[in-house]
C-alpha cells in the first residue's frame, strides 16, 4: 500500500503563562491511498488535537506543533497560513464534530457549501451553485435545489451532517478528516453516514481519517486503525488484526467495554480510573495506573514494537503469550 499521508513524531503542546499541556506525544501513523483509517480512543486521548494540527487549525500563539505530516511530498506542518489555505479544501477536507455549531445558523446551506468552491477554485457563482446542488444530491440530501435554500435549523441532524460532508468534499480533496461524524445521531442515521463515507471514499478514491471513540464504527468502516491513549499511539495496524488479537492492554479493555448482543442484563465492563491530564509528567506506560496486568517493567519508557505484519503495540510484553 502506498502512504498518501505520513505523520511522523507529531507533538502538540498547548501553552499558557503557567502550564505546558502535551496533548499529542510523538504520534506516528500512515493513511494509505483510498483507505479509511480509524483514530480511536477515549475523550482526552489526543485524537481531535491530532486531526486539527494537520490543517493548522490550532491557535499558533498558544500551541507548539512539531514533527512532520507529509502529503504528496509536502510537509503540512511547515506551511505558513497562506500556503495552508491552498491545501484546505482542494487537498484536505474536514468534517467537524458538531454540525449545528460548525454551520453558520444565519447563512443558507447552499451558500455555505458554495463558499468553499468560490474560495478555492475559479468557478463563477453560477457554476459553483450548480456544483453545490450536485454535491448536496450526491451526499443523499433529497430535493437538493430546495434544501440548498434552507437554514441549518430547518434540517434534521442527519441532513445537517450530510451538508457538512458536502462542504468537505465539494472540492474533491484527496484526504478527508472526519471528526466524530456520527456524534448525537441515532443508530440508523449513523449507519447511513458511515455507508456514505465508505461510498464517497471508493467513488472519489479519497482517503479518510476517521476520528471516533466507537470500536464498532471502526470494525464496520475502517481498513486500518490507530489506537491513541493519553496522546500516544499505543497500537496500530489492520483493523481485522488489531480487533481480533489486540496486543496492548488498553485496546483489549476497550473491546471488553463494548456492549454485547448476548449480554442482556449484564453489567457493562468499564476501565477504572481516567485518562491522565495532558500536563502530567510521566516516564513509563501512561496506562499503567489503570492496567490490570501492570507489572515490573511498565514503569520504563515504552516503545512501539512490531507484533506482526504492519501491526505494532506500545507495550514491552507485546507479542508475548499472556
Amino acid at each position: 500500500m502506498t502512504a498518501l499521508l505520513t505523520v511522523t513524531d507529531l507533538n502538540v503542546t498547548f501553552v499558557n503563562d503557567t502550564t505546558r499541556a502535551r496533548a499529542v506525544r510523538d504520534a506516528s501513523f500512515e493513511v494509505p491511498e483510498a483507505h479509511i483509517v480509524g483514530l480511536v480512543g477515549e475523550s482526552g486521548s489526543g485524537k481531535t488535537a491530532t486531526a486539527l494540527s494537520l490543517l493548522g487549525l490550532h491557535d499558533r500563539e498558544h500551541t507548539d506543533v512539531t514533527g512532520s505530516a507529509v502529503l504528496d511530498g509536502v510537509d503540512l506542518l511547515s506551511l505558513d497560513e497562506a500556503a495552508l489555505r491552498a491545501v484546505r479544501g482542494p487537498q484536505i477536507g474536514m468534517i467537524f464534530q458538531e454540525p449545528m455549531t460548525a454551520l453558520n445558523p444565519l447563512v443558507r446551506i447552499g451558500v455555505q457549501v458554495r463558499e468553499v468552491l468560490t474560495a478555492h477554485t475559479g468557478m463563477s457563482k453560477q457554476e459553483a451553485t450548480k456544483r453545490t446542488i450536485e454535491v448536496l444530491g450526491e451526499v443523499g440530501i433529497p430535493n437538493p435545489a430546495d434544501r440548498a435554500r434552507a437554514y441549518p435549523h430547518q434540517l434534521s441532524g442527519g441532513l445537517r451532517q450530510r451538508a457538512m460532508i458536502a462542504a468537505a468534499i465539494v472540492c474533491q480533496p484527496r484526504v478527508l478528516l472526519a471528526d466524530e461524524p456520527t456524534t448525537a445521531l441515532d443508530v440508523t442515521i449513523q449507519a447511513q453516514i458511515l455507508r456514505l463515507l465508505r461510498r464517497l471514499g471508493t467513488t472519489h478514491q479519497m482517503s479518510v481519517l476517521l476520528v471516533t471513540h466507537d470500536l464498532g464504527v471502526v470494525a464496520e468502516t475502517c481498513d486500518d486503525v490507530v489506537v491513541m491513549y493519553a496522546g500516544e499511539v499505543v497500537e496500530r495496524g489492520r483493523t481485522a488484526d488489531v480487533l481480533a488479537d489486540p496486543e496492548h492492554p488498553y485496546t483489549e479493555r476497550l473491546l471488553h467495554a463494548r456492549p454485547r448482543l448476548d449480554g442482556w442484563g449484564e453489567r457493562l465492563a468499564s476501565i477504572p480510573g481516567r485518562v491522565p491530564p495532558a500536563e502530567a509528567k510521566r516516564t513509563g506506560c501512561a496506562f499503567m495506573p489503570r492496567c490490570p496486568r501492570a507489572a515490573e517493567g511498565c514503569e520504563q519508557p515504552q516503545l512501539l514494537l512490531g507484533v506482526g505484519p504492519g501491526h505494532d503495540a506500545r507495550c514491552w510484553r507485546a507479542g508475548a503469550t499472556s
